[in-house]
């Protein structure tokens, strides 16, 4: 009885392990969508690995460990989002330049409109986007009701759009 449980902790130390490692780049990737800083991506993705360790007892089903690493990932982030929302800090976005011409003034554009989105939509929005997730795969990767999933996606898609004519606005009253 006592080997069968060794073993078992056994198997879910080997499964967190590998997940981890398996999953690191697309961790990042996805930090670096919500938090827009990759720096603060990589620290978000260390500080969840070592959660997701400490934590590796409470996995109840080994066949759900991806969802259950990403609800981590995405607490980790969505606590550095909140934590930056309490202080004032101008944080600069660095434009990727892959060629297109015209392409980085639609990307600083589009990263300050997501900027302004709560952290809930930041993430939702990560999801949807930056994974290329469906509404039931963002629930089940959250541990969000897919209503929730829904109706907070329809809300970020609409402060996206006006904070995206805002600041369309303020452009053409500067010209």
């Amino acid at each position: 009885m006592l080997d069968m449980a060794l073993d078992a902790l056994d198997q879910i130390d080997d499964t967190v392990r590998s997940l981890l490692v398996a999953r690191a780049q697309e961790a990042q990737r996805l930090a670096s969508w919500i938090l827009h800083d990759p720096a603060a991506a990589e620290d978000a993705v260390q500080e969840a690995a070592l959660l997701a360790w400490d934590r590796r007892r409470s996995l109840r089903n080994l066949e759900t460990a991806d969802a259950w690493f990403n609800r981590i990932l995405v607490n980790v982030c969505r606590q550095e989002l909140r934590r930056r929302a309490r202080r004032p800090a101008v944080t600069e976005i660095e434009p990727i330049n892959d060629g297109g011409h015209g392409r980085v003034p639609v990307r600083d554009e589009l990263t300050r409109a997501i900027l302004t989105l709560t952290p809930d939509e930041q993430i939702v929005v990560a999801f949807r986007f930056g994974r290329d997730l469906t509404v039931v795969q963002i629930a089940s990767e959250t541990g969000m009701a897919e209503g929730t999933v829904k109706s907070r996606l329809h809300y970020a898609l609409e402060h996206l759009r006006a904070a995206l004519e805002a600041d369309r606005r303020v452009e053409e009253m500067l010209r």
